[in-house]
């Protein structure tokens, strides 16, 4: 009986995480008021001028998280994708007035992912979208102001 070693296990199961990967997100289920917008620029460059446009639209950047990064940290690379937290605090107290329970929605995520390409897209939900669930006509008037706010930061970012 012959055993595999631990490069061979790694060298077999890395291409079949990144084949599911890839079939899952091409099989993602459509969520309402998600948009993808690709871009021509590379992963790195789309984040730059992603948090570059966050600031200029005057919103802020609350955190930000990125698998890709942390596999790198272990010595695994895949593709790059970071999601970037933005929100701001006087939108957040108006959310709050409105319904407590909105408050898991915040901040809202842009989804920053590298193409096979080489290129990179950015996805969002429409904060309209994201707040209609809670039925509040604060969140809906709130959320009339938001939505032009994120399409510029997409549209400034990916150059479209």
């Amino acid at each position: 009986m012959s055993y595999l070693n631990i490069s061979q296990v790694r060298a077999w199961l890395l291409p079949m995480v990144l084949l599911a990967a890839s079939a899952a997100y091409a099989q993602a289920p459509t969520v309402p008021g998600t948009q993808t917008l690709a871009s021509k620029h590379d992963f790195k460059t789309l984040v730059a001028r992603t948090e570059a446009a966050i600031g200029a639209q005057k919103m802020g950047l609350v955190a930000s998280a990125s698998a890709s990064a942390g596999a790198a940290g272990r010595g695994i690379t895949i593709p790059g994708n970071t999601v970037l937290m933005v929100f701001r605090n006087d939108f957040a107290v108006r959310m709050l007035q409105a319904s407590v329970p909105a408050g898991i929605e915040a901040p809202i995520r842009l989804y920053v992912t590298e193409n096979a390409d080489g290129t990179a897209s950015l996805s969002y939900r429409t904060p309209s979208a994201v707040f209609a669930p809670y039925k509040s006509e604060q969140l809906d008037a709130m959320a009339v102001e938001l939505d032009p706010i994120f399409e510029r930061i997409v549209r400034d970012a990916t150059g479209g």
